[in-house]
């Protein structure tokens, strides 16, 4: 009933019965009869109507579900101009991608085209723009690199007297590119696999502070990547363990032969995509669309270029070819395989991790939702099918944003761009791209204001952020993605084993039981324990919650029956010695009253019953488990052996707060009923304890 004290306070008094496990489960509840078949079953879950097939056909093609009643007239307009201010980021942005995923820029733009226009269709976020992106760039250069480096191809030619070496970079790059496509086609497969099978949840195994720890770290890579191309210095492109020192190592160990045409073209351009960066950020509400800044620094940087010669009078490294159309779809070679399964997964996982997560932020921020299996089958396609068009890897980037229709118009802008004039960016200085790429990465360095933000939250998921970025800017970014995965399921295990323990206690005039070690106004109950663990028992800490427990009620069982033991010893061996007294005394009793004449009965008060002290003051402990969400079979033994131990000591033990899940889990295990009752939560008792201390007692 609700009432309202002097002050006007809101009061709800509740006044109800306390019910334990047994009496529910006997006369309060009676569980359902499924009477259901295995085979029924299997026959509902395959039967096939046109309902499931119009909601299965909607849920692999979402277009289907919104282009019919898309409103024309009112967001046709404002689609254009995404779409094409998309489309005019992602032609430089793939030309610069292309260079990390060390294969011609050409590719960047096929795979700014496929990928995107099968996303429209199959995707479910209205707001992310699919294509190149940095990580996901610098990876595939890395497998690449790895498994066609320059030393591979070389050749020695002889004029006259003297000799040099040179690559050959064609044959060079078609390799490098059946390798980057070979790495796009498999980790279209798993992914697609996945999907089909509602493997969507496992994205919430990669954990923000690893995310984020991790694309810090690549950005890392790919700026030191950029340093070459920034200076105009010719180095060995290095991956795997410690690549990043040893590139950086190379870089400025040949500083001095920097050419200083390059390098003043690339820190102008720097400088200018960084002022636009901020006046788009700063007028972003103002301004109808935002100034392009990436497509002015190609324009006139290529302009420039072409005007100059810089490349024939000042040796500055241009884009090159660029042929015109698109090729023919081809087979992957497999062959290449077996070296590149493991790379495969872990583009495949930071692909799609990315994917998932910004898909949800901007869900969030609109008001609707995306489905993680079809984010699953979407990238899979994505990449699987545009894989064939030689494409390599691609997800959604932080840099753009597009929604369906956008998303459509953008592909088509770059569609126009490869099939006619894909030309006139040869003469693109290299130095530009490595500039678009360092100033699109300034927002990844902006993660490492989470630093102290986490110190301040939780010291575990700073330990899962630092240890991630370390691991991938020493180890690489397979092997740091591994370590950093690895790291964050122990940090798992570690929670888990090592649960906050606490004593709670009343707070008067409240329902609430807290921390008695932390809050002055929480009082225990007199002969009452309450046991509180913020985590579930299974076999991994059954242990420590058994240890935790004693240590915290400061009742140890084994001690107390061993003094209870003790104690029996010393009154048996006591009332032995006083029946032999007893004998003597009424022996001698006996013979004085014979001598005197007097006989009587002097049994009178020969035998006192002695009962046993207690040794603790503590007559009840509850077991709080409003947090438990499990116990398992080696987790319950434990619960029994401690109610078993403490009921030979006259303690008894009681559970709060037991979930449905874990009743059943303890029902399976065979719990004494007797002994394991299962109380509310303890919340829910309010202020009914006084009844709830005498059906304890």
């Amino acid at each position: 009933r609700e009432e309202k004290d002097e002050d006007s306070q809101l009061i709800y008094r509740i006044e109800r019965p306390v019910y334990n496990e047994t009496l529910i489960q006997a006369q309060l509840l009676k569980r359902k009869e499924d009477t259901t078949t295995n085979c029924q079953k299997l026959a509902e879950k395959f039967q096939c109507s046109s309902e499931k097939a119009k909601a299965a056909a909607l849920s692999f093609m979402p277009i289907l579900s919104w282009l019919p009643s898309y409103p024309v007239k009112k967001y046709l307009f404002s689609d254009v101009v995404s779409g094409l201010s998309t489309g005019v980021v992602q032609l430089p942005q793939g030309l610069a991608y292309a260079m990390l995923a060390a294969v011609p820029p050409v590719y960047g733009l096929y795979s700014s085209f496929y990928p995107v226009l099968l996303y429209t269709f199959f995707g479910t976020s209205r707001h992310i723009s699919v294509g190149t992106f940095a990580v996901i760039s610098l990876m595939i250069g890395g497998v690449a690199v790895r498994e066609a480096p320059d030393s591979m191809f070389m050749n020695i030619n002889a004029t006259g007297s003297n000799a040099s070496d040179a690559i050959n970079v064609e044959l060079r790059d078609k390799s490098r590119v059946q390798v980057a496509v070979m790495v796009t086609t498999h980790p279209g497969q798993p992914p697609i696999v996945l999907g089909l099978l509602r493997f969507g949840f496992v994205a919430i195994y990669l954990t923000e502070p690893l995310v984020r720890g991790f694309t810090t770290a690549a950005s890392m890579h790919v700026v030191i990547s950029q340093l070459k191309y920034l200076l105009g210095v010719e180095t060995q492109r290095y991956s795997g363990f410690l690549s990043a020192i040893y590139s950086v190592k190379a870089v400025l160990s040949r500083i001095t032969s920097t050419n200083i045409a390059t390098f003043l073209l690339g820190l102008g351009c720097i400088i200018f995509l960084y002022v636009i960066k901020i006046l788009n950020e700063r007028f972003k509400k103002k301004l109808p669309i935002p100034i392009p800044g990436e497509i002015i620094v190609v324009i006139v940087s290529t302009g420039i270029s072409y005007g100059l010669s810089l490349s024939k009078e000042y040796k500055v490294h241009v884009v090159g070819n660029i042929p015109t159309g698109l090729r023919p779809p081809a087979a992957p070679n497999i062959s290449l395989l077996p070296n590149l399964v493991t790379d495969s997964f872990a583009i495949a996982i930071v692909g799609f991790s990315m994917d998932v997560s910004l898909a949800k932020i901007f869900a969030l921020k609109h008001g609707y939702s995306v489905d993680g299996n079809q984010e699953l089958i979407a990238l899979g396609l994505c990449n699987f099918i545009s894989s064939f068009f030689q494409t390599f890897a691609v997800t959604c980037s932080m840099s753009r944003r597009a929604q369906e229709i956008a998303g459509l118009l953008a592909s088509l802008l770059v569609l126009v761009v490869v099939v006619a004039v894909g030309f006139v960016f040869e003469p693109l200085p290299q130095t530009a791209l490595a500039a678009i790429i360092m100033v699109n990465l300034i927002g990844m360095f902006k993660q490492f204001r989470d630093i102290p933000s986490l110190w301040r939250t939780s010291k575990i998921e700073l330990a899962i952020w630092v240890i991630a970025f370390i691991a991938s800017v020493l180890l690489g970014l397979d092997y740091g993605l591994l370590v950093a995965v690895t790291f964050a399921i122990l940090t798992v295990i570690y929670r888990t084993q090592s649960p906050k323990t606490s004593i709670l206690g009343h707070v008067a005039n409240t329902g609430l039981y807290c921390d008695v070690d932390e809050y002055e106004e929480a009082a225990e109950y007199e002969g009452i324990k309450i046991f509180h663990s913020n985590s579930s028992i299974y076999f991994a800490n059954s242990d420590l919650y058994v240890n935790s427990l004693k240590k915290k009620t400061g009742l140890n069982s084994e001690h107390l029956q061993a003094a209870r033991k003790a104690q029996k010893k010393k009154e048996r061996r006591r009332r032995t010695d006083e029946a032999v007294t007893h004998d003597v005394l009424s022996q001698s009793h006996v013979a004085e009253d014979q001598k005197n004449g007097q006989f009587g009965d002097r049994h009178g008060d020969s035998e006192e019953a002695v009962s046993l002290e207690p040794f603790s003051t503590v007559h009840s402990i509850i077991l709080d488990w409003t947090s438990a969400t499990f116990i398992d079979s080696v987790g319950a033994k434990a619960i029994r052996q401690i109610i078993k131990e403490h009921a030979a000591v006259d303690v008894r033990v009681v559970i709060a707060g037991c979930n449905s899940v874990a009743k059943v889990q303890l029902r399976s295990s065979r719990p004494t009923p007797e002994l394991c009752i299962i109380l509310p939560k303890l919340n829910e008792l309010n202020q009914r304890c006084e009844q709830s201390t005498k059906v304890l007692q």
